[in-house]
């Protein structure tokens, strides 16, 4: 079964979801397997490594139960405004000079005001006259027009996670709506950007809703889709939730890979919870990683990664 969805896959077919949901009981070795070589296949040994940076922390008036930045909770976070563009523009720099080659500001909030988003466009603007690092950026449901103040400073990517299925969503939070994200999303695509969007797996979905949010990436074009690992953060409603198993995490890539077969899935939030930080799900499918800090924890540094990326026998380099 798995070689026949494979080859169905490379021939250029799409699954079903009746054949994904078939597919993530598969025995989970040859199903990594398979998602690899369709990795390969449609993608080549292209290692997507891309650095954020905390632009704006905390007293965030959305409610996703897993937030440590929301206002709603009591978790323990550090809380700042909008970083001057000098401090943003010094981080850009230094990650450029460690060989990263994307870069992106995410701030918290529903959106951003148009004062805010003039300032980051500043910040834009002064880190392309001293690196050339490709610029993205993640700052809620902004409009249209915003969207269009970005790609003017120079901004190629615009990053908005869906964080899980439709159905599920609204169990994580209700704030803003499912059909919020998709217009932000499509907004961002009108406007000139390319779409960075993916999900947390372990909050207590289903592969079920796993599947349905990758199905509805792939109705929206998305090729570059973060693979966030629950991180349960004390203070949180889901600090007492149990971290996903490697091996959960393994068959959840690969079955992406499947339904997304041309993506760059890119391992974000969680990775530091694994012992090899990622190396079996860089085996399974995953070709791309949030290197260093995350939001409010920790990941792999920039070392770690690109020793990893080389030993798996990936180029880093970036994948449009």
């Amino acid at each position: 079964m798995i070689t026949t969805l494979k080859e169905k896959v490379i021939n250029g077919q799409s699954l079903t979801k009746e054949e994904a949901i078939h597919l993530s009981s598969a025995e989970l070795s040859p199903l990594c397997k398979g998602a690899d070589q369709i990795r390969r296949h449609f993608c080549g040994n292209a290692f997507d490594m891309c650095s954020i940076i905390n632009g704006k922390s905390g007293k965030c008036p959305e409610d996703y139960k897993y937030c440590a930045q929301s206002a709603h909770y009591a978790a323990n976070t550090t809380v700042y405004p909008l970083l001057s563009p000098g401090e943003i523009q010094q981080a850009a720099e230094a990650n450029a000079a460690n060989g990263i080659l994307r870069f992106s500001i995410v701030t918290s909030g529903k959106r951003l005001s148009d004062k805010e988003v003039e300032q980051v466009c500043d910040s834009f603007r002064k880190i392309q006259e001293t690196c050339s690092i490709s610029l993205c950026a993640s700052m809620g449901l902004l409009t249209e027009k915003q969207f269009g103040m970005l790609k003017s400073a120079g901004v190629v990517r615009y990053h908005n996670n869906l964080e899980t299925s439709r159905s599920f969503f609204p169990k994580i939070c209700t704030t803003h709506t499912y059909e919020d994200k998709i217009q932000a999303i499509q907004d961002a695509q009108a406007a000139g950007l390319t779409v960075c969007s993916g999900g947390i797996m372990g909050l207590g979905e289903t592969m079920e809703d796993r599947i349905d949010m990758a199905l509805t990436l792939r109705e929206l074009h998305i090729r570059s889709v973060p693979v966030n690992i629950l991180n349960p953060i004390p203070g949180t409603p889901l600090e007492y939730n149990t971290p996903l198993k490697e091996e959960e995490v393994c068959r959840t890539a690969a079955v992406f890979r499947f339904l997304l077969p041309d993506a760059i899935l890119r391992m974000a939030g969680g990775r530091g919870l694994m012992d090899d930080q990622g190396r079996r799900v860089f085996q399974s499918g995953a070709n791309g990683a949030i290197t260093q800090n995350m939001l409010t924890t920790g990941g792999a540094t920039v070392h770690e990664d690109k020793i990893l990326a080389e030993e798996l026998g990936f180029e880093i380099r970036l994948y449009e």
